[in-house]
């Protein structure tokens, strides 16, 4: 129940990024959906190895490095599906940095949310 309350949280969170920023265009909901299920699976499967193969620059960076990354992530989400998309490589950082922000505020709601209802 957990994970399905989160997805459809990210989805919305999708959509509020494209309202808050221009940059980004969602077509609708069930895209939004879909587009949330992608970049978890992206950021799953494929950020791991991108973070492991560009450790060096990350560590230059002193993290920095992790936002490109995140930026890459959400780029390549929109060239997938052609209901979500990026205006560019700026655009995608500023939504990941969005997306991020909002995915964080819902994993502690939905932490405290779950946390009470298992009490």
């Amino acid at each position: 129940m957990k994970l399905i309350v989160r997805w459809l949280l990210l989805a919305a969170a999708l959509l509020l990024v494209a309202h808050l920023y221009p940059g980004v265009q969602v077509a609708s909901f069930t895209s939004a959906l879909i587009a949330a299920f992608v970049l978890g699976l992206l950021n799953t499967l494929v950020r791991p190895l991108l973070v492991l193969l560009t450790l060096p620059v990350t560590l230059v960076t002193l993290g920095l490095f992790l936002f490109v990354i995140n930026a890459l992530m959400f780029w390549a989400a929109a060239s997938l599906l052609p209901g979500l998309n990026v205006n560019g490589f700026v655009a995608a950082l500023v939504g990941s940095l969005l997306y991020s922000l909002c995915g964080m505020v819902i994993d502690v709601a939905t932490e405290r949310l779950f946390s009470r209802s298992d009490s």
